[in-house]
């Protein structure tokens, strides 16, 4: 899992990396406009940098050449634009920028430069992994099957919670019997769901110690509950 910072204008690319790049199991940040990106940047280092060229404040290159001058370039970055020209896309990689990937980004291409950059940055803390994971997994639906172990075995000591969540624990056996006939992304939503709602139920829906215990932000794990239909507050009173 990485922390990826997505700087573009338009919403709806915003919107879709922060989906495909969730997908595949990393924290993704969007930024709006340059400002926020500098905001950002200012609080943290992030793994990755998806850089938009063209935004209405300032242009990717300018804040590219910034980071630089300030010295806050040391993370990857990957240039993204539908309308650059090739000096454009040549000053950009000068200036630092690790790649340049043109609008419509096909996925393929995508996935295959953002892993590019992520094992050629440089070596900073990562955030914690979302899935507990007890035994090696060929791809990554075997990811979700290995991590079924944490609904079936509560910790022994823990009595108290382990008896407010039957229905968690009975649920889990049965969606793993039946995942695996659904495509990829439902089968990793209904996991993702069981996930969380055990997690809720477990910490009686505080939000702080969910998000301690999956790893998450809170605010990216308001995102994702939202996204999944999971309402925390129905579930506390089950923890409770």
């Amino acid at each position: 899992m990485a922390n990826i910072l997505v700087v573009d204008d338009e919403m709806g690319i915003r919107e879709l990396l922060s989906e495909i790049l969730g997908d595949e199991g990393h924290v993704v940040t969007a930024a709006e406009n340059a400002q926020q990106a500098r905001e950002f940047r200012q609080g943290g280092v992030p793994d990755l940098v998806l850089l938009d060229i063209w935004m209405p404040d300032t242009d990717g290159v300018t804040l590219l050449k910034e980071w630089q001058r300030d010295g806050l370039l040391t993370m990857p970055v990957i240039m993204m634009s539908g309308h650059a020209t090739i000096d454009t896309a040549v000053e950009a990689t000068r200036i630092g920028a690790l790649n340049f990937l043109e609008k419509p980004i096909a996925l393929q291409k995508l996935l295959k430069a953002v892993q590019q950059g992520l094992s050629q940055g440089p070596k900073t803390a990562r955030a914690p992994t979302l899935y507990p994971q007890p035994v090696a997994a060929t791809n990554e639906l075997g990811d979700v099957v290995a991590a079924a172990g944490a609904f079936n075995n509560p910790i022994a000591s823990d009595s108290g919670h382990a008896a407010a969540m039957p229905s968690v624990a009975a649920a889990s056996e049965s969606l793993f019997s039946t995942s695996f006939g659904l495509p990829l992304r439902e089968a990793r939503d209904a996991f993702e769901r069981a996930y969380f709602e055990y997690h809720l139920i477990r910490e009686s829906g505080s939000m702080t110690r969910v998000a301690e215990k999956t790893g998450l932000e809170r605010t990216h794990l308001y995102r994702k509950l939202k996204q999944l239909g999971v309402d925390p507050g129905k579930l506390s009173k089950k923890g409770g």
